[in-house]
């Protein structure tokens, strides 16, 4: 199981240190409005698929509340049928949807987990509620 913070479930993006810091950087300023997974993560956590609705804790290398996000849309997919339209909102900086596919490919092979073209993915939405411990609001960020 995913850790939780309060009732709700932790969101650790990438890997930790300066991929997580980048990554966590980018959905408190607002250009990462989405994230994908893998759909095979969420049965071997023991994981429900995120909610329209639901509130996230977006979180540092060490568990420690950053932010809090909510779910604006989720859709599972198979890889190869991921749009551009969601891959840009990411806000990773890739130029095209073959650089955000040969990058998300590479991440998942050094985390142990071959992707094909029909690979199921978790494409979620988020929108930034609010952002440090402190609970400052920061609006909605877009979907």
């Amino acid at each position: 199981m995913w850790p939780r913070i309060g009732d709700l479930r932790t969101l650790a993006l990438g890997s930790p240190g300066q991929m997580r810091d980048r990554l966590n950087s980018l959905v408190l300023s607002g250009v990462k409005t989405a994230t994908t997974g893998l759909l095979s993560e969420y049965a071997t956590e023991g994981e429900e698929l995120e909610h329209v609705g639901e509130r996230l804790a977006l979180v540092d290398d060490h568990d420690a509340l950053i932010g809090v996000v909510e779910v604006t849309a989720v859709e599972v997919v198979r890889f190869a049928d991921v749009t551009w339209d969601f891959a840009r909102s990411e806000g990773e900086g890739d130029r095209d949807l073959d650089e955000w596919r040969t990058g998300h490919r590479n991440f998942w092979a050094t985390e142990g987990s071959a992707v094909t073209d029909d690979t199921l993915v978790v494409c979620v939405r988020l929108r930034l509620e609010s952002a440090g411990a402190g609970g400052t609001t920061s609006g909605d960020l877009g979907t």
